[in-house]
Parts: structure tokens; C-alpha cells; sequence
């Protein structure tokens, strides 16, 4: 019998550590990546939060979704490690990037470590699906350079079927970025039968233009890389059936995106 899902709510995922000094700050990771390509410009340390409040049909880290998951550690422990890279990140015109699960789930955590990363003189980039938007204060933002922002659907009731929770959030948080002219990188998966309903793209499109602050949309294929992970934790993988996208299917996308004067990846 598969689990039920359970959602937790962006209280109890948040981390509790507002009286720790910043240095001692402990958080929660699924884990890291060295010399990631395609989070953000050039060469990343990309460092995989634990926690999310999301539960997308087509996820590849369903581990990361709850923080008791992920291994716990201090900021302190991070800056060190991330340290060590800097030099190399640098030069290759790459930087700091988190992701998930969902950076946002642990805001100081992620604003101490955006912080530190800027300190050693180092890009960053939050891959976020802006849900949790409103747990970003405006000096976690001050100190991320460039938001990569996944947005799963573009009607409320594909959304919601899709991720169990509502677009609204997401939504006002790309108008916020949008009044701060702060970069994204707007990430749209497309699964057939699922996210391919062309007038809802198109939409989105339309969405993503106004904004004046998407530099490029990438338009992602859906894969079951992440099928072996849903089994393992007894969950039911309702996309078992699911091929992915031609590239036929794909062009059609991305052209709808150019259509809109919008950069593809």
C-alpha cells in the first residue's frame, strides 16, 4: 500500500535557530554538488536543501522533501566548504547556487549562506518554486544575484493537481522580483499529458514578458531519472507511463516562449 502524502505546513518546515549566532546556524541538506553546469551562469557549488512544501507528481528528490531527511549541519561548516572552491568557482565564472528540496523551506539558513558566499566574492543563485516566496526578506534577496524560478503549471487547478498547492504564492513572488528588477531564470518541465496544454503555456509566455526581468526560460523535459527513489520510500509514482517529450514537442514549447520575445536556454 502507498503512503499518504502529507504536506507540512511552512511553519513546521521552517528551521527554529533565530537566537543561534549566524555562524552557528544549523540547517538541514540533501546534498551537494561540485562543478554543476546548468544552475545558474558558469561552474556552481550547488548545495541541495533539505525540505520542501511541494509534492510534484514528476519530482526526482522525493527524499528531500521532509527536513528529518537531510544530514544536519552548521553555516559555519558550509562557508568552510564552500570556501575551499572559491578560487576555482571564480575563474570559471561560476558561483553558489541552492536548491532542493526548497532553499526557502530554511530561510536564515540559506540568508547566512547567500551572505557568506557573497562575501568570498561569489555569484548566487536560489533555484526556488517562489511558493515560499514570502520567507524571503529583502536582505536574503539583496544577497541572490539571480533567482531560478520553477513555475510547474499556469492555471490554479493544473497547479494544484500537479504540486498539491496553490500558484498564487508563486506568482506574487515573481511580480516582487520583478518591482526589484532582480534577475530569473524562468524553469518550466514539460510532461506530457500533464504540462503540455499549449494555451496554458502561452500564457505563462505572456506572464513571463511582462515581468521585464526573465533573462531566459528553459524548458525542461520531464525524465523518470527519480522513479527508483518514489518505490524505495512506498510511494506511489502516478507518471510510471509517462514518456518524455519529443523534440518535436519541445521546439513547439520554446517557440511559444520566443513568440513572447523571451530568451530560451
Amino acid at each position: 500500500m502507498a503512503l499518504i502524502i502529507k504536506r507540512p505546513s511552512a511553519a513546521s518546515l521552517s528551521e527554529k535557530g533565530a537566537g543561534c549566532p549566524k555562524d552557528n546556524i544549523e540547517g538541514r541538506i540533501h546534498s551537494t554538488e561540485i562543478g554543476g553546469a546548468v544552475d545558474g551562469p558558469g561552474v556552481r557549488f550547488v548545495l541541495f536543501l533539505a525540505g520542501c512544501a511541494l509534492r510534484c507528481q514528476y519530482c526526482h528528490n522525493p527524499d528531500s522533501w521532509s527536513l528529518k531527511n537531510g544530514r544536519l549541519t552548521t553555516a559555519s561548516q558550509i562557508k568552510d566548504e564552500i570556501a575551499s572552491y572559491a578560487h576555482f568557482l571564480k575563474r570559471a565564472g561560476g558561483g553558489l547556487t541552492l536548491s532542493g528540496g526548497e532553499p526557502l523551506v530554511q530561510p536564515e539558513f540559506t540568508k547566512t549562506i547567500l551572505k557568506a558566499a557573497k562575501a568570498l566574492g561569489l555569484h548566487t543563485a536560489i533555484d526556488t518554486s517562489g511558493f515560499l516566496g514570502a520567507q524571503a526578506d529583502d536582505d536574503l534577496l539583496a544577497d541572490t544575484d539571480l533567482v531560478l524560478l520553477d513555475i510547474k503549471a499556469f492555471s490554479e487547478k493544473r497547479y494544484k493537481e500537479i504540486t498539491g498547492v496553490n500558484l498564487q504564492p508563486t506568482l506574487s513572488f515573481a511580480r516582487r522580483l520583478a518591482a526589484i528588477k532582480k534577475p530569473i531564470w524562468l524553469r518550466y518541465v514539460l510532461v506530457p499529458g500533464l504540462t503540455d496544454n499549449y494555451n496554458e503555456i502561452a500564457n505563462l509566455a505572456d506572464f513571463a514578458a511582462t515581468l521585464g526581468n526573465v533573462e531566459r526560460v528553459d524548458v525542461l523535459p520531464f525524465h523518470k531519472m527519480g522513479e527508483y527513489k518514489w518505490k524505495s520510500l512506498g510511494l506511489s509514482y502516478q507518471l510510471e507511463k509517462t514518456q518524455p517529450p519529443s523534440e518535436a514537442q519541445l521546439a513547439k514549447v520554446r517557440q511559444i516562449f520566443q513568440d513572447n520575445g523571451l530568451k530560451l536556454s
